[in-house]
């Protein structure tokens, strides 16, 4: 991702976009054939309660993208509260995956980004693990030890993708260095704007299950934001 200074925004800029999806192409691709492995990991402390019912809504769309191309089985995992977090079991159903999200309710707490980095490492090292999405808004723990970590990820071939909720200054910063040593991306988004979270989760997920192929083709069917994908697949 690009490090250049830029204006704090409220939601994310074109520029903004094409880096993410510049950065979704650059993944190294999975191999085609069974399903993809995702991890979609959720800040449900206090300051997320208003937007938590509309990315219930949204993560319906991942399974959708992709059950033409073997299908998706998605992990929820969160934190609220002190030092609270759960992690469910794998689910290949999005009814399944919505219900485990509708019961979920939002709870005061400091942030336990490590405890998400942590999991997602160590399910790695069970079995596949072929992503893993974070939405946020905030930052409170070691930058450093947040690191260590995601550079373990991206050795174990598990690229993380942050989505950022509003523009939180410290946040933002240590998302866009976790993303990078990773392999993965960051992305703002804001409340306004959940048609292109949508569209770049299902991108992410889409990418998950069937490889740089998959993702053109959805690209070229989605349009919008997600259509600069097909402008930057060769440069990836």
């Amino acid at each position: 991702m690009s490090r250049d200074s830029k204006d704090i925004q409220p939601s994310a800029s074109d520029a903004e976009v094409a880096a993410f999806l510049r950065q979704v192409a650059a993944t190294p691709a999975r191999r085609p054939g069974g399903r993809g492995r995702l991890i979609f990991a959720m800040d449900a402390t206090a300051s997320r309660e208003p937007t938590w019912d509309r990315a219930c809504e949204i993560q319906a769309a991942m399974f959708a993208e992709t059950r033409d191309l073997g299908g998706l089985e998605v992990q929820l995992a969160w934190y609220r509260g002190f030092r609270e977090f759960e992690a469910s079991p794998w689910c290949a159903d999005a009814s399944d995956l919505l219900g485990r999200m509708t019961r979920v309710t939002c709870a005061g707490g400091l942030t336990q980004v490590a405890r998400v980095l942590r999991h997602a490492e160590a399910e790695a090292g069970r079995d596949r693990v072929n992503a893993l999405v974070f939405v946020g808004d905030c930052m409170e723990e070691s930058r450093d030890e947040l690191a260590e970590i995601a550079g373990r990820l991206g050795l174990l071939g598990v690229p993380a993708f942050f989505f950022q909720e509003g523009r939180d200054p410290l946040a933002e910063q240590t998302f866009r260095e976790l993303a990078r040593l990773s392999g993965g991306a960051w992305c703002p988004f804001d409340s306004r704007s959940p048609e292109l979270l949508r569209d770049l989760l299902s991108a992410v997920a889409v990418f998950a299950t069937g490889g740089r192929p998959a993702l053109e083709a959805f690209g070229r069917r989605r349009g919008g934001a997600v259509r600069q994908l097909t402008h930057q697949l060769g440069k990836g």
